[in-house]
């Protein structure tokens, strides 16, 4: 990506594919190649972009900010940075009075009702989701029981307990999270002795 910069300041954007006009002069995409030196391309008025990416974080727990770009004359280059991310609410939020006096609550909902999921709900019910496609598996096997009174292999009562079991677990890890960071690494997967786990650990398949 480059900049189109006149005077120290950035008056647009291009991904060096197509061609550009700077003032009346037309270029093609050959400016953006080796046929041109970085020194040549600065001349007049394009510089390379670098975005800087230590302030971003991950998506799934933090809010992002907007990238901001600047000038950099002495590096002769574009600089985009990050702000400083903000972690999600972990609790819903609800509608509250102040809402309802700013009328900014929907038709249909009302004072106390949920306006937007927190991240703890969001990460439960990904939980809960994942043991109910494992449990999907072998439910046929409880309704030939009901139907036709065939017993339930015990392998597939015990792997049916252990994935309650431990989307119990996994919930309650989530719910006791004291905050975010708390929460990142209970999903941030490591490898001991060839073996790769996250503290949070995963739903049971079948073998």
């Amino acid at each position: 990506m480059f900049a189109i910069v006149e005077s120290g300041s950035i008056k647009s954007y291009t991904r060096g594919t197509d061609g550009v006009q700077i003032g009346d002069i037309k270029y093609s995409a050959d400016i953006f190649t080796s046929k041109w030196t970085e020194s040549e391309r600065n001349a007049i008025g394009i510089y390379p972009v670098e975005i800087d990416d230590s302030n971003y974080k991950d998506i799934r727990f933090y809010i992002n900010t907007d990238i901001t770009y600047a000038y950099d004359s002495s590096a002769k280059k574009v600089k985009g940075t990050y702000g400083t991310a903000t972690a999600r609410a972990h609790a819903d939020t609800l509608y509250t009075e102040q809402n309802k006096t700013d009328n900014e609550i929907p038709t249909g909902k009302d004072v106390g009702d949920l306006k937007a999921e927190g991240l703890k709900t969001i990460l439960i019910r990904e939980v809960k989701e994942q043991a109910e496609v494992e449990l999907n598996k072998t439910d046929w096997y409880v309704t030939r029981k009901a139907e036709e009174s065939t017993a339930i292999p015990s392998s597939i009562t015990t792997h049916r307990q252990a994935v309650r079991s431990k989307q119990a677990s996994m919930c309650t890890a989530i719910t006791n999270a004291a905050d975010t960071a708390a929460l990142k690494t209970l999903y941030t997967y490591t490898t001991t002795d060839g073996v790769t786990s996250r503290p949070l650990g995963v739903i049971p398949t079948l073998d």
